[in-house]
């Protein structure tokens, strides 16, 4: 009786903090609702919502946001792992603030993933959209049929403006993978922890990139 209680008290403890890591910062209204996008991705294997609070209007969060990518600004979050060492963007840069759905944006340096902009509805909604071949390790048109062994998902941000001149910023993930058994131990042990701390690491960035563009020029003499 002791070792199953033992083992009920474990699996209770695995279950609540995965439900951290999927849910971090976001209240249980924020997990609960529905997002533009959610609907993209067909009978989904998963799902993760977290939030985060920045300290300007969604018109001065958008810019950042746009501009995303490994072939333009970078992705906030650790660029060792994500932007191939080179240095997010730390301003607002013009060439790069024209997206529109349909538009393809580099995931990875070498351009073989890449997220596709699927709504894009400024200041409110970006959804990003990226289908991999694992066989391949290269994004694919899910118009087609599906590979064997894949992940499809999407990556959506959604700007709610708060009073004080600030912004609640919840990001949503949805997303399936096969082959299931494989991908559900993988997703446990390494997808979802590393997009906890790929996302912590971008909501921190961005608020401070924010926090900085809105911060007043010092006085020249």
């Amino acid at each position: 009786m002791l070792r199953v209680l033992s083992l009920a008290a474990l699996g209770a403890g695995v279950l609540a903090a995965r439900q951290r890591v999927l849910h971090w910062g976001a209240t249980p209204e924020e997990v609960a609702a529905e997002y533009s996008g959610d609907a993209l991705i067909p009978n989904p294997s998963g799902r993760s919502t977290m939030a985060v609070t920045l300290p300007a209007a969604p018109e001065s969060v958008w810019p950042w946001l746009v501009q995303m990518g490994a072939d333009r600004a970078g992705w906030y979050s650790w660029d060792r792992l994500d932007n191939g060492g080179r240095p997010s963007a730390t301003e607002i840069v013009p060439k790069w603030q024209e997206l529109r759905e349909g538009d393809r944006l580099n995931a990875t340096t070498d351009g073989r993933v890449y997220f596709v902009a699927a709504i894009v509805d400024p200041p409110s909604t970006l959804v990003l959209r990226s289908d991999v071949a694992m066989s391949s390790g290269q994004s694919f048109d899910p118009r087609g049929p599906l590979p064997k062994r894949f992940i499809e998902g999407v990556w959506g941000f959604h700007l709610t403006e708060l009073p004080n001149q600030r912004t609640r910023l919840v990001v949503r993930t949805v997303g399936r993978n096969a082959p299931r058994p494989v991908m559900a131990v993988f997703d446990f042990l390494v997808g979802e922890p590393a997009h906890l701390i790929m996302q912590l690491r971008q909501f921190g960035n961005l608020r401070r990139r924010v926090r900085a563009e809105a911060l007043p020029a010092p006085k020249t003499t």
